[in-house]
């Protein structure tokens, strides 16, 4: 099923938010930060297993030297953090407790690599590790958002659904239209920025990981290239 992952993310955020409130402020953050650090190897173990699903890494590394290169020209990361403030500063100052861990929240769970990539995958391949290990991860800081945040952060599961759930749905009504070639090089491309937020997460890299998201859709377009070229070559 498409949306297992979603669903599954949705669900331990809510969950999560749910024993935060229970739990209050008595769970020491740092035990929070030492799981997550923890968790982060498995992101790293499943980064590379979806690396390994295609034999064609020469399409897989010009897809992310070119897709990071157009990434760092347009500067995603830096417009998604800018994107980020801009919705703080709109929904966030002076207002109440509720608005403020829902918005807080869910760009904390929205906004970022993981998200989208997990989502795609989802859609793209039906493999959803990616987004149950950011179920747990999410599930754990949910607990301490919703203890010093309150009851909006439960709530924002429902933008963790809608948002991840759209994506998923959207790469799962397009992947008819592409070649089990193109989906194994944007699920291995996928696969190496997966490792790189595993990376990022356990020794705090500075890896721009938003910045190399362009790699992912480059197979469509190199894939069909590559084998004009392997062709145009074996006639010759």
């Amino acid at each position: 099923m498409i949306l297992s992952g979603t669903i599954a993310n949705a669900v331990a955020v809510l969950i999560g938010g749910v024993l935060g409130l229970l739990i209050g402020k008595r769970m020491p953050e740092k035990f929070g930060q030492a799981i997550i650090k923890t968790l982060s190897l498995g992101v790293i173990i499943i980064g590379i297993s979806s690396a390994l699903t295609e034999s064609n890494i020469l399409v897989v590394l010009l897809s992310l030297a070119l897709g990071t290169a157009i990434g760092e020209g347009i500067n995603i990361e830096q417009k998604l953090e800018s994107m980020t403030h801009a919705v703080e500063r709109r929904f966030i100052k002076g207002t109440g407790g509720f608005t403020k861990g829902f918005v807080t929240a869910t760009l904390l769970f929205c906004v970022g690599s993981m998200a989208i990539m997990g989502a795609l995958e989802g859609g793209l391949s039906n493999s959803h590790q990616t987004l149950y290990a950011k179920s747990v991860i999410d599930g754990i800081v949910s607990v301490i958002f919703a203890a010093t945040l309150g009851v909006g952060v439960a709530f924002s599961s429902i933008s963790v659904l809608l948002y991840q759930g759209i994506i998923a749905l959207t790469a799962g009504s397009v992947k008819d239209f592409l070649s089990p070639e193109v989906i194994g090089a944007m699920t291995s491309a996928g696969g190496m920025l997966i490792m790189a937020l595993g990376f990022k997460m356990l020794v705090d890299a500075d890896l721009k990981v938003g910045n190399m998201l362009p790699a992912v859709f480059l197979p469509v377009a190199l894939v069909p290239f590559y084998n004009w070229v392997a062709g145009l070559i074996a006639v010759l």
